[in-house]
């Protein structure tokens, strides 16, 4: 267990008295500052990056105007398969922007150094895999992929382009996902024993009620483009403009959302991810047509590996559920448990865990030397939050900083593809396991079904 933390901690970069920094961790200022990794003010914006938007609904507007919000960055091109989506967005970023339905159009200009991509996840493989050909930078929403099938092919083609890809799970680059990352490589909570996550929305919207034009039909959408990579049917407007409730074009709750908490969850911990996944759930309540469960509950195994203790794994989300908040991690060790969000972290210890704290020591052993062992002693805190400073401007600027910063220097990102397709495969096998019955073993080295 000690040697999976101290190899932990050499992969962080810690110095080599860190596993005694735990009781000065904890004693610190309680807002999250913003230097444990390297932010984008630190890095000049002279060289400007212009984008094009590849899917223009809400994820996709989101992202832009996300990313609009960093210097010497532009806007010059969109493409969806709407009309309503591409007038929109001229309304929105400007009559200069070339639009078309074809993202191939899109790729053949020059002035684009890079793209969004913010389609449904049926389209993220081959777009992403266009784009890097054609020499575009590429930020692709997650799941990075539709099926584990389709990984190997988009990470062979990101090696050989010599650009920079980003998977969008933003919460990624956030203040409370880098704390928690520290404090556990500092033993603040013990060896890694088990972890937990939810996701609980309880909206028209979270349930993926999206708006349907009145105008949606087949003369403003191309439909045909819209199925020409799976099964040919007829127009449909619900498996269009409500994509994520079918299988076909979307990857269901855990690929929308489980993704997220597994991508923090890797890099706080340095896990590749599980070898065993199970999943259960059903459709409790949306029964409007959609083939995907409303509730859905994951189990997952994860091997003891150098970077840590073998640990389990529990997920849940509910689509009616309104009383549980919206989303955390908890990460459970030996000593005590941290409860992460993105702007937060609360650590929690447990009543007989041992404080590392010097001081307490030292008052122990005088103790026990005295004869006073009986004595009532000062117990240091159990409980201590951090947050985020009010002037952090969030992890979606962040992730998109880091993907900039990139671009720029000739640097990494904290997604690249294989981190990114670690982080989709155990979601995607969720939906496997719910939909085939059964445990699914899965290879996290080398990313392959055993």
């Amino acid at each position: 267990m000690e040697n999976n933390r101290r190899n932990f901690l050499k992969k962080l970069g810690l110095t080599t008295g860190a596993a005694a920094i735990a009781p000065a961790i904890l004693a610190e200022a309680k807002t999250i500052s913003q230097e444990y990794l390297t932010r984008s003010s630190g890095f000049s914006a002279d060289q400007p990056i212009r984008l094009a938007l590849i899917g223009a609904g809400i994820m996709g507007t989101e992202d832009t105007n996300t990313a609009l919000m960093h210097p010497n960055v532009s806007l010059v091109a969109v493409c969806d398969l709407y009309d309503g989506r591409l007038e929109s967005a001229k309304k929105k970023w400007g009559d200069h922007l070339f639009t078309s339905k074809d993202h191939k159009e899109i790729l053949k200009r020059s002035d684009v150094d890079a793209v969004i991509i913010g389609t449904p996840d049926s389209w993220h493989k081959q777009i992403s895999i266009d784009a890097l050909n054609a020499g575009k930078h590429v930020y692709c929403e997650k799941p990075m992929v539709h099926s584990v099938q389709e990984g190997a092919e988009v990470i062979d083609a990101w090696k050989k382009s010599g650009k920079v890809m980003v998977v969008g799970s933003q919460g990624l680059s956030s203040l409370g996902n880098e704390k928690a990352k520290e404090l556990l490589a500092a033993g603040v909570i013990g060896d890694l024993v088990y972890a937990e996550g939810f996701w609980a929305r309880h909206s028209p919207e979270g349930a993926w009620q999206y708006n349907v034009p009145a105008d949606g039909d087949e003369k403003t959408v191309d439909w045909k483009r819209y199925i020409s990579n799976t099964t040919a049917r007829d127009w449909d407007p619900l498996r269009f403009f409500r994509w994520r409730n079918y299988l076909d074009y979307g990857t269901g709750m855990s690929g929308d959302l489980f993704v997220h908490l597994f991508s923090s969850l890797h890099f706080i911990t340095n896990s590749k991810g599980p070898n065993k996944v199970s999943s259960m759930g059903g459709l409790r309540y949306w029964k409007d047509g959609r083939e995907v469960p409303d509730v859905l509950l994951g189990m997952f195994d994860y091997p003891e590996t150098p970077e840590h203790p073998g640990f389990n794994l529990s997920l849940r989300c509910n689509f009616v559920d309104g009383t549980s908040g919206t989303t955390y991690l908890r990460i459970v060790g030996t000593k005590g448990s941290m409860d992460v969000k993105w702007e937060e972290v609360v650590v929690k210890l447990n009543n007989n865990a041992e404080s590392d704290d010097p001081f307490m020591k030292e008052q122990a052993k005088l103790r026990a030397e005295s004869g006073q062992e009986d004595r009532a002693k000062i117990l240091p805190p159990r409980e201590t939050s951090y947050t985020a400073e009010r002037s952090w401007k969030g992890a979606h600027f962040d992730h998109f900083g880091n993907w900039f910063n990139a671009i720029r220097t000739g640097g990494t990102v904290v997604e690249d593809p294989i981190f990114g397709f670690r982080a989709a495969a155990p979601a995607l096998l969720c939906n496997d396991s719910y939909f085939q019955d059964k445990f699914i073993k899965w290879d996290p080295v080398n990313m392959k079904l055993i």
